[in-house]
């Protein structure tokens, strides 16, 4: 089967740098204090948060799903760029076997800053998989940025 690849592109009024660091570097610490009834916790399962390290995000009551892993692939903090793979969880995983995403941060001319985002869905051997399958997560995705840069534009000197 075919790989889907999405890509998508926001915008906000924080700069790449701060939203870099608080939505990258520190989200196991940031994400479960600002999205509690969201995210329970996020871990380290093996690894030091270099690439190869595989994360465990534990998905708060009430969900149909209960965790997703990821590693992490590729992280840069000069260049603003990250890369993960998600590789086990419930949910979608059911139609593919990862989900590998490329993110990058960029500078944009008003000083905020413009997060792009390509997403490769790579699905299981006889699945057919559409772009609308993957609605949910796109809106969870964005849902977190805009909570991470309100929690940001309301605290000017936090990852400053």
């Amino acid at each position: 089967m075919a790989v889907l690849i999405l890509t998508d592109e926001s915008t906000s009024s924080v700069q790449a740098g701060r939203l870099f660091k608080a939505l990258i570097l520190d989200a196991p610490n940031l994400i479960p204090k600002l999205l509690p009834q969201v995210i329970k916790k996020i871990e380290l399962v093996e690894g030091n948060g270099s690439p190869g390290t595989i994360q465990e995000i534990t998905i708060a009551q009430g969900d149909n799903i209960k965790h997703v892993k990821h590693r992490i692939d590729a992280i840069n903090p000069e260049d603003l760029t990250y890369s993960y793979t998600v590789i086990e969880g419930e949910g979608i995983l059911e139609k593919v076997d990862s989900i590998s995403h490329e993110i990058k941060f960029e500078v944009s001319a008003e000083g905020g800053s413009k997060t792009k985002n390509v997403s490769k869905y790579h699905p299981k051997a006889g699945v057919e998989i559409k772009e609308e399958d993957f609605k949910a997560e796109k809106e969870e995705s964005l849902a977190l940025l805009k909570a991470v840069e309100a929690y940001l534009v309301a605290n000017p000197e936090a990852y400053a």
